[in-house]
């Protein structure tokens, strides 16, 4: 049975490339920003570009820190992409600014401490054994990745699965915790390593 997924407009993210992305998988995606729609879908997705705190000030206009808390609640599945993964954390700290974030995971999303920032580009990840999201692939497959603030530690659910990835300094390249997944690097822009993912994370909503 085709699964129903909904992609969170709340003016953030690369909306119609992850509808795409989707629909590419196989699933019916609909792009909208009714909460009635997000909380009924099979799964949410989070989307995300752009500062944290313009994220979060979109996200609080259409109650979407009580749909993602409703729905993980309730063991409902949510994926967060990019800064739709960085929001899921309790703050995020830009330009000496601290922003609140939606608080799934304690800690900080702060800058990456790396000559070159943004971190622009395909990059490898060190996924851990049982991963979900990244079953069935290389280690040596890359993902595109587009930032210059991450999680840099994690001091949530120890029994979280958490992947890692380095720009001089090792941050959260994505986390399967549950009904919540996330991550930092876009799916939607990572061609068939993308794809992959994509179609891991929807078989196991089944």
């Amino acid at each position: 049975m085709t699964k129903k997924l909904v992609v969170l407009d709340y003016g953030s993210g690369n909306l119609r490339s992850a509808q795409r992305a989707l629909q590419r998988v196989g699933a019916d995606v609909e792009v909208s920003a009714d909460p009635s729609a997000a909380m009924d879908a099979d799964a949410l997705v989070v989307p995300g570009v752009g500062a944290f705190e313009s994220c979060m000030t979109g996200l609080r206009k259409i109650g979407g820190e009580k749909i993602i808390a409703d729905r993980l609640a309730a063991g409902r599945p949510v994926l967060g992409v990019c800064v739709g993964m960085q929001i899921l954390f309790a703050r995020g700290v830009e330009f000496g600014i601290e922003t609140t974030g939606c608080g799934q995971w304690p800690g900080a999303v702060v800058r990456l401490d790396a000559p070159v920032i943004p971190h622009m580009g395909w990059n490898v990840v060190d996924a851990p054994t049982g991963s979900v999201l990244f079953d069935g692939m290389d280690a040596d497959t890359r993902f595109y990745f587009v930032h210059s603030y991450a999680a840099q530690l994690w001091e949530g659910d120890p029994d979280a699965l958490l992947t890692w990835a380095t720009h001089e300094v090792s941050f959260l390249a994505a986390v399967e915790n549950g009904p919540l997944s996330a991550t930092q690097f876009h799916p939607e822009k990572s061609g068939d390593a993308g794809a992959h993912l994509l179609s891991n994370w929807m078989k196991a909503l089944n």
